[in-house]
C-alpha cells in the first residue's frame, strides 16, 4: 500500500511539472479527435426524416409513415388538397375530434396510380369537410391524416405500427380508410390492422380474398367495403352483357395477384364449358411496368382471330397496364372486319387519359367496357327507383362546385371519370357513420373496438346513401347488391356511361336488407 501511495504522488508531481504550452497542445489534440469523431458519426448516421411522422427506412429512399402536416410526399399534384386538409384539421378544437387515416401509396411513381391517389385524397377530404360542417353538430369531428406504406406497400409494417400508436394517444385514431389496390402487401396490411382491432373501410379494393364472408369465414374482423367484390362485378357484367360460354374467350394474368386471380375465377365461372382454352400472360411482379407482355398479346390476337365467327367477347382478367397493351395489340389484329367487345373489371377506369393507349384501336370494330366503381353520370342518365339516387349524388356535386376556393378548396385538378373521388368520398362517409354510431350519448370519443361492430347494422334505414349508390352491408361488411356502372372507353380516351348493372340482376328492394 505504501509503494502505491508514493507512485501516485510521483505521477501527480510529473503532471504538474508539464509546461503550460504542453497542456494546451494536449487539449487541442483531444478537441480535434473529438470533432473528427462526431463529424464522422454525423456523416454515417444521416437524418432519415422526411417530415413529422414520415421517415425513409434503412435501405430505402421512400418517405413512409403517417403525416398530419402539409407534406406532399414529393408530388405537387397533392399539395392543394393536403393544404385544405391541414386547414380543416387546424380548425378543430382540442378534444372535439377523432382521427381517420387515409392509407394510400402516396409515393407511387406510375402516373395512373398517382392520379388514383390524388382523386381518392380529394374524395376523402370532401367527406371530412361535409361531416364537420353539414352534420347538424354531430360528434365527434373528424381529423384526417395521410398514411403511406410505400409505392408497392412494401413498408406496410412500419406504417401499421404508427397507426396503432395513434389509437392510444391524443390522436384518437378510430378508423383507416382507402387501401387502394388489391395487392398482397395491402392484404397483409389490412390483416394486421384488423388483427390489432383497428377498423378498416376499403374504398376501391374488390378482390374476393380481401373480404370477409368467403367460405363463411371472417379473416379481417372489422373490415367494411364500399365496392363490390370481383364476383359481384362479374355477376353484374354478366347480367348486362348476357355472356355465354360459346361466344367468349378468357385472357388472364398468370400467376396473378388478389385482384386478377379472383376476377379470373369469376369470369371462368361465367363461361364454364367454353370450347376455348383460357389464354394466360405473365406480367412483371410490379404490374405497372411494361415488361415483355406486349409480345404475348400480339400472339394472343392471332388466336382471337382463329376463333369461330360467333365469338365476339373477350373477358380480360388483368391490371390496367397489361389491359392497355392488349387493346393496342387488338388494334393491329388481322381480323379487323370482325367485331369484338373486351369486358373487364374496374382497372379499366385507369385507361381514361392514358397517353400510351392506341385510340385508333377503338375505331376498328373494337369496344372496351368495364365495371366502374362509380361514375358521375350514373344517376342522372339511368335513374332507378332504389339502390341510389341523383339527389344523393348531388350532395357531392354541390361540394365540388364550392371547392374552387376557400374555405373548402382549392383542390387542384378535379376528375370524376375514373370514379375514384366518388368512391373515396363514400368510404369516408361510411367511416364517419360507424364512428358516430359507436359514440355513446354524452361522449365525444367512441371505444375503438365498437366502431367495427357497427358494420352489420348498416342496412335498411341505417344505410349510407352514397354518391355511388346505396351502401347496405351484410353481416360480413360487404355491400349488398351494390350499383355497378357499366362504362365504355371512348376513342378520345374518356369514359362513356352505358348503364347501371346489379349483381342480383335488379336493384335492391327499398328496404335494402340482404337475404339470409
Amino acid at each position: 500500500m505504501a509503494r502505491r501511495g508514493r507512485g501516485l504522488v510521483a505521477w501527480v508531481r510529473e503532471i504538474l511539472a508539464i509546461p503550460l504550452y504542453r497542456y494546451l497542445a494536449l487539449l487541442l489534440t483531444a478537441g480535434v479527435v473529438a470533432g473528427l469523431y462526431f463529424g464522422i458519426t454525423a456523416l454515417t448516421h444521416t437524418d432519415r426524416s422526411c417530415a413529422k411522422g414520415v421517415v425513409r427506412p434503412e435501405g430505402s429512399a421512400e418517405c413512409v409513415g403517417v403525416s398530419a402536416t402539409t407534406y406532399d410526399f414529393g408530388h405537387a399534384q397533392f399539395a392543394d388538397t393536403i393544404k385544405a386538409i391541414n386547414r380543416e384539421n387546424d380548425s378543430l378544437k382540442s378534444g372535439s375530434y377523432v382521427t381517420v387515416a387515409l392509407l394510400e401509396p402516396f409515393t407511387a411513381t406510375d402516373a395512373d396510380n398517382l392520379a388514383d391517389v390524388q382523386h381518392e385524397l380529394q374524395g376523402a377530404y370532401l367527406a371530412q369537410y361535409q361531416a364537420n360542417h353539414a352534420s347538424n353538430g354531430q360528434n365527434p369531428a373528424i381529423r384526417l391524416v395521410l398514411a403511406n406504406p410505400g409505392a408497392t406497400g412494401e413498408h406496410w409494417q412500419y406504417t401499421v405500427d404508427e397507426l396503432e400508436r395513434m389509437t392510444k394517444g391524443t390522436d384518437r385514431l378510430r378508423a383507416v380508410t382507402g387501401v387502394g389496390l388489391s395487392t398482397e402487401n395491402n392484404k397483409k396490411a389490412v390483416a394486421e390492422l384488423t388483427r390489432r382491432g383497428i377498423p378498416v373501410i376499403g374504398s376501391s379494393i374488390t378482390a374476393d380474398d380481401l373480404a370477409n364472408g368467403q367460405n363463411g369465414k371472417d379473416p379481417f374482423p372489422g373490415l367494411a367495403r364500399v365496392s363490390p367484390t370481383n364476383t359481384d362485378e362479374a355477376r353484374a357484367l354478366a347480367s348486362f352483357a348476357k355472356v355465354t360460354a360459346g361466344k367468349a374467350l378468357l385472357v388472364y394474368d398468370k400467376p396473378g395477384d388478389p385482384y386478377t386471380r379472383t376476377l379470373q375465377k369469376s369470369f371462368a365461372k361465367l363461361i364454364e364449358g367454353s370450347p376455348y382454352e383460357p389464354q394466360p400472360f405473365t406480367p412483371p411482379a410490379d404490374r405497372s411496368e411494361e415488361g415483355t407482355t406486349a409480345n404475348t398479346f400480339r400472339q394472343i390476337t392471332h388466336l382471337v382471330c382463329d376463333t369461330s365467327p360467333g365469338t365476339d367477347t373477350i373477358l380480360f382478367a388483368g391490371r390496367h397496364t397489361q389491359l392497355r397493351q392488349f387493346i393496342n395489340a387488338l388494334g393491329g389484329r388481322g381480323c379487323q372486319n370482325r367485331a369484338f367487345t373486351v369486358l373487364t373489371g374496374d382497372e379499366g377506369s385507369y385507361l381514361t387519359g392514358d397517353k400510351d393507349l392506341d385510340r385508333d384501336a377503338l375505331k376498328h370494330n373494337l369496344s372496351v367496357r368495364y365495371t366502374a366503381l362509380a361514375h358521375p353520370d350514373a344517376w342522372t342518365t339511368d335513374p332507378v327507383g332504389t339502390g341510389g339516387s341523383a339527389k344523393d349524388a348531388q350532395v357531392l356535386d354541390q361540394l365540388l362546385a364550392s371547392s374552387k376556393r376557400e374555405p373548402i378548396g382549392p383542390l387542384g385538378t378535379i376528375s370524376l371519370d375514373d370514379g375514384q373521388l366518388i368512391i373515396a368520398y363514400d368510404a369516408m362517409q361510411l367511416a364517419v357513420h360507424g364512428i358516430r354510431e359507436a359514440t355513446p350519448d354524452g361522449k365525444v370519443v367512441p371505444p375503438l373496438a365498437d366502431v367495427g361492430l357497427q358494420w352489420p347494422q348498416v342496412k335498411g334505414s341505417l344505410r349510407v346513401s352514397g354518391a355511388s349508390g346505396w351502401i347496405c352491408l351484410d353481416v360480413h361488411g360487404n355491400p349488398y347488391d351494390k350499383a355497378v356502372p357499366i362504362v365504355e372507353l371512348t376513342p378520345d380516351g374518356r369514359s362513356r356511361f352505358v348503364k347501371i348493372a346489379w349483381p342480383e340482376g335488379k336493384p335492391p328492394g327499398k328496404e335494402c336488407l340482404p337475404p339470409s
